[in-house]
This record gives C-alpha cells, structure tokens and sequence, in this order.
C-alpha cells in the first residue's frame, strides 16, 4: 500500500505482524500550526500554570479517600503541607491519605484536620512537635505508618503506596514544569539544594501539581523535576520561610562529649579495614557526625587517602572535602545547609539523586548498598544493638526513621554514635522502646566513654583491639552507665497501637503504643 508520503510499504512482515502505515496529519493544504510562539509571546506565563490550587485541585478530580503525598525537603520552614490542606478542608474533602516523606513541627495544623475527617490515616517517615505528641496520644483511629526513606520509594514505586496526587512545593519552576530546588535567575528566592524525595513522587504519583512562588523562563535547566512528568502549576506568594528551609554556615560542635565521640568515631573508621583509597561513605548533620568528618579529613590527609563518594544528607563539611579533592562525588538526596545547596549548583560532580536510586532495597542497585562506612546517631540502642530514632525516652514520636535502617543494611559498616548518658537516662538499654534498625546491621557502638562492637563482626573486633581502641562490650558500657544514673523505670503503654513501623522491605519491624495516661 501508499503511505502518506506515496511510499509502498508492505501490509505486514513476517516475524513483526501489521505495520501501521504513516499519514499526514495536515490535510488539504492546510499551513503548519505556527500560532504556538505567538501565543508564547502574548501570554507567557500560561501553559500548565492555573490561577489557584482551588482551580489545580479541580482539574485532577480530587476525591474523597484519595492518597496526596508532599516532600519535606522545606523542613521546618515548609508551608506548602498547611496550605493545601487548609484549602482541601474548605473544599469539603474527607478521608484523605495523606502520605509525606516527613512531617515537622511546624504542621501542627493538621491535627485540626484529623479531628475533622480531612485526614483518615498518615503513612510518613517521620513526626515532630504538637503533630507527634498528639497522634502518641491517641489522636487517630488508624495507626500512622512509619517507612524508612528507602522503603517508601519502594513502596510507591511498586505500587504498594499509590499516590494519586502529589502537590510539590519548588523553589524555581516554568510554565511547563521543569522545576529544580534552587533557582539561578532569582538570588533572593528560597532554595532547599537536592529534590531528591520529591522526585520518586512526582516520577510515580497519578497527578503532580507543582507549587513555587519563583517562575523563571522555559527551560529551567537543570532541573530535578521535569515538565514531562507535571499536570499543573500554581503560582504562590510564598513557599516557605527561607530561615527554615535551609540553614546557614553549619557550625562544628563545641561539647567536649560530642567531639570525644566523633574523635572516637574517625578512629574507628581508620581502623576498620575499610579505610583505604576509594572508600565510600555517609555521615549525618548531628554534631558528633559532623566533627567526625572533620576528624576524618585529618586522617586522609595524613594516609593521602581519598573517598570515590560521599552519600546522603549532603552537608557543608562533605562539600568542604569535596572541594578540597578529598572526595571525588557526592550523590545528595537532601541539601542539609546552605553551602550544600550552592556546591549542588556550581559543583560539576555534585549530583542530585532521587530517594528511589538512594536506598530503594527492590530496584537493581540502590547507592546505599554501595557504601563502606556510614555515620549514624540513635535515641536508644539495645543489648542486641537494635537501634531507636523514632521516640524519646517518654515513649512520645519526636523523630523520623529516615534513612537509618537502609543505609546500615547497606554499608560494610554502621557506626552508630550517641552519648552514654542523654541527660539522666543511659542510652543502652535492654529493650529499645521502638526498633528503627535491627541489631544484624549495625556494627559498631561509638559513646564517650567506650566502643562496643557487634559479636556478628569479630572482623571489626580484631581491627579495632590491634588499633588498641577502648574496647567492652555492650553489657559493659550498660553496667557503666547504670552506675551512674541508675536503671530507668520501663515506659507505661496503654493497649491501642498509634503507630505502625515498616522495615525498608515494607514488613512490620515493630509497633507503637499509646503513652499510658496519668491517672
């Protein structure tokens, strides 16, 4: 048969079945659509850009019992949580999922929204504040479902945690949607550095719905967020409050237990074994973490060592090394400060990376499965070094799961660091109140007065005596602590489990009861 260009193509081939055959999409003589560059002229802050989320929310087909999701790379400074709910609520929604990488203090609001059926359950990595105090108090019907950072990118893209809308606060965005957390036509707007957690649920969620209150001329490039992958836009006054979405100049600690800590830590990694040219690493934004990199850059220098990459939470002490060629790359999910932001602008070798790519345990290679050493803090660990992040030692939610659990999974070493004693409760316990991650994947204890070592690494163990580092066992650094401040009273639980969490795999690790009430 003739095509539309008066070529002869075959009906069908053997091996390929029915060919479809080209025709002309212009009929009749009709001229090429040109009207496209003037309509860009005339109007070119229209496209995928609507007049209000009211109008956005329309145009998606909202619904009663729908899952909406949000990124927290706003952190406290966020607004974007709070304004979209107080506009669905007015809107008469109810039943909604509400599925965030982490909520802060600053989304106290929506316990309103609980009571008043906008929200029916929350599936999160973390809580904070008035949010987290009331939810462990009973606040909802449905348990809130903690997932580490690794395991809700999994769960979204596997379909387990569908996300029908995502509404995506950014600090730079055009008309079509290509959208990145920093802006380089605007110096004043907000930035937050690295999408990384928003870019899984605008890659997988039904519906995405961009927010900025910074709309630059297409094409915003680089981007962290591309337009092909966005159904609306809506322009604001204000995304959030610059002061909390990133912080300044991160200062080095000054408390002596902190920096005994992180001296001990970089000892640690020195005498590890895996502490030779090309190690990889992660290290968290906590003070003893921070001066542990500080520490550790002494130790490069002296053995002339170099890392090939450093992962995470990037911060301005990483980005110190890196532009000091202490460190080849960096793979930044989340900017922890300022100078993090500006060195994932100007840095050729700072790359932004989705949480999916970060720590996802089901794709077919996750960064976190690459690392030698990573860092990590912990509220309470136990006798069978299972480590909790998530409540305090009154059994309220004050923290996140984070990506604790996926990146000791995946590092040939987890270093845990914390002090012995946090005010006048020891650290070690027999039972941790709530388990983030298993006692299997971690390695190593850091405090300030010993190392405890894991028994599943007599490896470590020999490296670490050969290093004549001050080495008990955990029972030991228990008994110590103990005699200091005494053995803490268990926590009272009443019956109702307030919260559900999730290993990276997406299975129940452990659950979280409500605080028994004063009588």
């Amino acid at each position: 048969m003739q095509n539309g260009v008066n070529r002869e193509i075959p009906i069908q081939i053997d091996g390929l079945g029915l060919l479809k055959p080209f025709y002309k999409k212009m009929h009749n003589g009709q001229p090429k659509n040109t009207e496209r560059l003037k309509e860009r002229q005339l109007n070119p802050d229209k496209n995928k850009i609507v007049e209000s989320l009211e109008q956005a929310i329309a145009a998606i087909g909202l619904k009663d019992g729908m899952t909406i999701s949000f990124h927290h790379h706003f952190r406290n400074g966020d607004y974007i949580v709070n304004m979209v709910l107080k506009v669905i609520a007015n809107l008469g929604f109810k039943d909604l999922v509400l599925a965030p990488s982490s909520l802060s203090e600053t989304h106290a609001p929506l316990i309103e929204h609980i009571k008043n059926g906008v929200i029916r359950r929350i599936e999160t990595s973390g809580l904070r504040g008035e949010l987290a105090n009331a939810i462990s108090n009973g606040l909802m019907d449905i348990p809130v479902v903690i997932n580490s950072h690794g395991g809700r990118a999994r769960a979204i893209a596997s379909g387990e945690l569908p996300i029908d809308v995502a509404f995506l606060g950014v600090p730079s965005c055009d008309p079509y949607g290509n959208a990145n957390g920093y802006s380089r036509e605007n110096v004043a707007a907000s930035a937050c550095g690295s999408l990384g957690y928003a870019k899984v649920d605008a890659q997988y969620a039904k519906n995405v719905v961009l927010i900025t209150d910074n709309l630059v001329p297409y094409p915003n490039v680089p981007f962290g967020i591309p337009e092909s992958q966005v159904d609306y836009i809506v322009v604001v006054d204000s995304i959030g409050d610059p002061k909390g979405i990133v912080s300044g100049a991160t200062r080095y600690t000054k408390n002596p237990k902190e920096l005994l800590i992180a001296k001990s830590a970089a000892e640690v990694i020195e005498a590890s074994g895996y502490f030779t040219d090309g190690f990889s690493l992660q290290t968290g934004s906590g003070g003893a973490s921070l001066a542990t990199t500080r520490f550790l850059r002494e130790k490069m220098l002296a053995a002339n060592i170099k890392a090939s990459f450093a992962l995470g939470g990037i911060t301005q002490q990483i980005v110190d090394l890196h532009e000091e060629g202490l460190i080849s790359r960096l793979l930044d999910v989340q900017s922890f400060d300022l100078k993090a932001m500006e060195s994932l602008k100007n840095n050729r070798f700072h790359h932004q990376i989705d949480a999916e790519y970060y720590a996802s345990p089901d794709n077919e290679g996750c960064a976190a499965h690459q690392l030698d050493v990573v860092v990590l803090s912990a509220l309470e660990i136990d006798l069978e070094f299972n480590v909790n992040v998530i409540t305090g030692s009154d059994g309220v939610i004050r923290g996140a799961s984070g990506g604790h659990c996926d990146t000791a999974a995946g590092a040939s070493v987890a270093i845990i660091v914390a002090p012995l004693i946090r005010g006048r409760m020891p650290t070690i316990l027999d039972r941790v109140n709530t388990v983030i991650t298993p006692g299997y994947t971690v390695d190593v204890l850091v405090t300030d007065q010993g190392i405890a070592v894991n028994p599943l690494r007599p490896d470590l163990l020999q490296n670490l005596k050969a290093a004549r580092l001050p080495v008990f066992s955990i029972e030991e650094l228990k008994a110590k602590a103990e005699r200091i401040v005494g053995k803490p009273d268990p926590i009272q639980w009443e019956d109702k489990i307030v919260g559900l969490v999730k290993y990276r795999d997406g299975s129940i690790i452990d659950v979280i009861r409500q605080v028994k009430k004063e009588s």
